[in-house]
């Protein structure tokens, strides 16, 4: 336990709800920091052990637009900021991938030798062939399950790049590939230029707990490759689950990671007791998420209180901090129908990102109607919860008339760059903070 981060829950809540009301409401933020204190050497200290694959597209059409070159220079930065210890591998993907560095099927001890072998090998990349996804995760399912040397409760993670569409497998193979990876390693991924599905990304990153990215110009995949590459080799606990206990008659309707970015976990829990279940949050470092719960419990009389949900955050039978989300019924209406403003907060961002994403939709399906009220709306809720971000590709897409109204027009010239950029980045939300309560 002394080698894991200092949990904490908080749960921000209305606890009251009207005679009769059932549903309930809270934001769950759970922040880890080092148990050693601030500072480099304490959080080394506390690194668990690692392994760490990367996955660069070499399919024909990274041949274009500077495109290799710039994967290259992402790899090599990536590799030389492996730390001692961790096991890795190079992969390059096309319609098979095959291992860069180390030559067979297996992984290699990052060191001073092995880090400048790994950049010779990425150096005399070239591009050719086509994209299969599945295949190279599966690959990667094989060096990180059959490297004996990979300790129990290693970090295991990839990052995986593409600039195209999964045209050389089927939609099948793709999903047995995820079905068979789901919960033995993390990645994350980045599409470089815009001829990559979103969608597919999307799908990738979400059944793999991890997050995706557009980079339009593969000038700024190097930086992006360091960036994730440091956060992989900070994290300090490899699984870590939010456990969630619900009294008899009462049910959790949903569950959704809100910060840093919008992810439906729901369907993704695994029971662990009576009532109880379980949902997988991935490999922690120092840093803090936030999750959007709704119970639906029996109603009870004026005056009662009662536990609706017992959170727990968990690894393996470890638990490192635990926060109650309370119900109490009451006849004060005043009380009953303040809204919190954390849970204001996270249900517009939410409500932000399915109005983005299934304006965008209509849009491409020449619903201009649909599109026109869906993107409207999304202008309205960007403003509403500060994601300033989102505005500004908002505004590349539509035309603004009122903000305050959601009254705007459809661009006729849209750079699909600027289109995709806005579809990513849909679900990334921005933050409140802890005494922030507007709105209740």
């Amino acid at each position: 336990m002394s080698d894991f981060p200092e949990f904490t829950v908080r749960v921000d809540q209305n606890p009251y709800l009207p005679a009769g009301g059932r549903e309930m409401h809270a934001i769950v933020s759970v922040e880890a920091r080092s148990s050693g204190g601030p500072g480099p050497v304490a959080a080394a200290a506390g690194r668990a052990p690692a392994a760490e694959i990367i996955m660069i597209d070499t399919s024909g059409s990274m041949s274009y637009r500077g495109k290799m070159a710039a994967a290259k220079r992402a790899a090599r930065a990536a590799v030389n900021v492996l730390r001692d210890g961790v096991h890795f591998a190079v992969v390059a993907g096309a319609n098979r991938p095959r291992m860069v560095y180390p030559q067979g099927e297996r992984l290699v001890r990052a060191d001073a030798a092995s880090r400048r072998g790994a950049v010779d090998a990425v150096g005399r990349l070239e591009a050719a062939g086509g994209t299969a996804i599945g295949s190279w995760l599966r690959l990667a399912d094989r060096l990180f399950t059959g490297h004996d040397a990979v300790a129990e409760g290693a970090v295991k993670h990839a990052i995986l790049l593409t600039d195209g569409k999964n045209q050389h497998e089927s939609d099948e193979e793709l999903d047995a590939a995820l079905r068979l990876c789901a919960g033995r390693f993390l990645c994350d991924a980045r599409g470089v230029g815009t001829d990559w599905d979103v969608a597919e990304l999307r799908k990738i990153t979400s059944a793999l707990l991890g997050g995706f990215l557009d980079v339009p110009d593969p000038a700024d995949l190097e930086a992006d490759f360091l960036a994730m590459t440091r956060a992989a080799m900070g994290k300090q606990v490899a699984d870590v689950a939010l456990r969630v206990w619900t009294p008899q008659q009462a049910r959790l309707r949903f569950i959704k990671q809100m910060v840093p970015a919008v992810e439906d976990l729901t369907g993704r829990r695994s029971e662990s007791g009576a009532q109880t279940g379980d949902y997988p949050l991935g490999a922690w470092g120092e840093e803090n998420r936030e999750y959007h719960l709704c119970v639906e419990v029996q109603p009870g009389d004026v005056g009662r209180q009662m536990r609706a949900a017992w959170v727990k955050l968990v690894a393996g039978d470890q638990v490192l901090a635990s926060g109650n989300v309370i119900a109490e019924w009451t006849d004060d209406e005043a009380r009953s129908t303040r809204i919190n403003g954390r849970v204001a907060h996270h249900t517009g961002q939410s409500e932000l990102a399915e109005a983005i994403q299934q304006g965008l939709e209509a849009r491409r399906e020449g619903d201009e109607d649909t599109a026109t009220a869906r993107l409207g709306r999304a202008v309205v809720l960007a403003r509403e919860v500060g994601n300033q971000q989102i505005s500004g590709l908002l505004d590349k897409v539509v035309d603004v008339v009122d903000p305050a109204r959601g009254t705007v027009r459809l661009k006729r010239d849209v750079a699909k760059a600027d289109e995709m950029s806005l579809d990513t980045r849909s679900v990334r939300t921005v933050r409140t903070r802890h005494g922030d309560e507007a709105g209740g």
